[in-house]
């Protein structure tokens, strides 16, 4: 153990290692998480694409194989939030992770209840704001990073936030996957670095087999960002679908979201009431326009079909770049054990 590994990080989240396993829709499932946590890292479980009934029974899944700390993922607007927020308080979990913040009153709960609240953020004029309304922990994600993504360089956005100096501990995400990057995130300022690609492509990973082939055979400029998903520049590799995507017209689009959005509602069991005021909802409290929210439907829909159904050109595979530099399947306990032993021998070499 390198003392550079006991962060500020490690120490809010009581893991070994300064690693998070992100949360990934469809991915991140008990699964995943128990195999991250008993290797070191701490994990997120991608609550936000879940039920409150499954979450409880993922959570108690976790409870049963591992006493290691993890972290449940919650997206502010869907259906079941309270319940679940409340279900991670009762349960005792550790850090609760999202994106496009909850409520006050949410966040209020959270850390009156003594859970971490870590978000995540793309801009750095977003860090200020998340750590005033109660952050923990910020998670900077880069340009070069899976899924929802922002437009600047990982390198440059955490240079820009920890520049500010906002008192909470900051981990760089975006294109990390061994322990050369841990080494010099640590080296630039950062205390720790999240990752999900490359916890997506190991052998714990709920994913297909069939999907997993296509990551592997992924190439570093063949992942672009597109916004005809979901109305939101998402990262993705380009496969028939995405092309498909990215050929069709606005109509084209509006009508497969409408669409989507019905069988989202059938799977799902909302009522048309309630896909009409989440939609709403997410208007009036983000930057969104109706026409993305209506587009937000097509992603877990298109998504399943690669990441679930094992059917990859049918569906979409979101992915960070580096996804074009992995090329094996290892389990979760092999990529932090490499991740480790890899940045103590570069940090002893810098410090030679």
């Amino acid at each position: 153990m390198h003392p550079s590994f006991h962060t500020p990080l490690t120490q809010e989240l009581g893991c070994d290692y300064p690693v998070i396993q992100t949360a990934m829709g469809w991915v991140s499932t008990s699964q995943l998480v128990t195999a991250s946590v008993e290797a070191g890292a701490f994990g997120f479980l991608a609550a936000a694409v879940m039920t409150p009934q499954e979450c409880e029974k993922e959570i108690q899944f976790i409870k049963s194989q591992t006493k290691r700390p993890f972290g449940v993922n919650i997206h502010a607007f869907q259906p079941g939030v309270d319940k679940i927020v409340d279900m991670c308080i009762d349960y005792g979990v550790t850090a609760l992770s999202y994106g496009r913040g909850p409520s006050a009153k949410i966040i209020e709960k959270v850390k009156n209840a003594g859970l971490k609240c870590v978000p995540t953020i793309g801009s750095s004029r977003h860090a200020k704001k998340a750590v005033k309304i109660g952050a923990d922990i910020l998670v900077c994600q880069g340009h070069e990073g899976g899924g929802h993504t922002g437009a600047t360089p990982t390198w440059l956005l955490l240079g820009q936030v920890i520049d500010q100096n906002l008192g909470v501990p900051v981990v760089a995400c975006g294109g990390f996957k061994d322990g050369r990057g841990l080494a010099a995130a640590l080296a630039f300022g950062a205390d720790g670095i999240a990752m999900g690609t490359r916890f997506m492509m190991s052998s714990e990973s709920p994913t297909p087999d069939t999907t997993k082939a296509e990551y592997v055979k992924a190439e570093v400029t063949n992942i672009p960002v597109s916004k005809k998903l979901d109305g939101l520049p998402q990262r993705m590799i380009l496969n028939p679908t995405l092309k498909t995507l990215e050929d069709s017209s606005k109509a084209e689009l509006l009508f497969r979201a409408v669409g989507n959005s019905l069988k989202y509602k059938s799977q799902t069991g909302m009522s048309v009431s309630q896909v009409i005021k989440t939609a709403w909802g997410m208007t009036k409290n983000t930057d969104m326009t109706l026409g993305q929210t209506l587009m937000a439907s097509n992603a877990p829909m298109i998504i399943q079909k690669a990441m679930v159904e094992g059917v990859p050109n049918d569906g979409v595979l979101p992915s960070g770049q580096v996804a074009g530099v992995i090329s094996d399947l290892p389990k979760c306990s092999e990529i932090i054990q490499n991740i480790i032993e890899t940045a103590a021998f570069s940090l002893k070499r810098l410090e030679s």
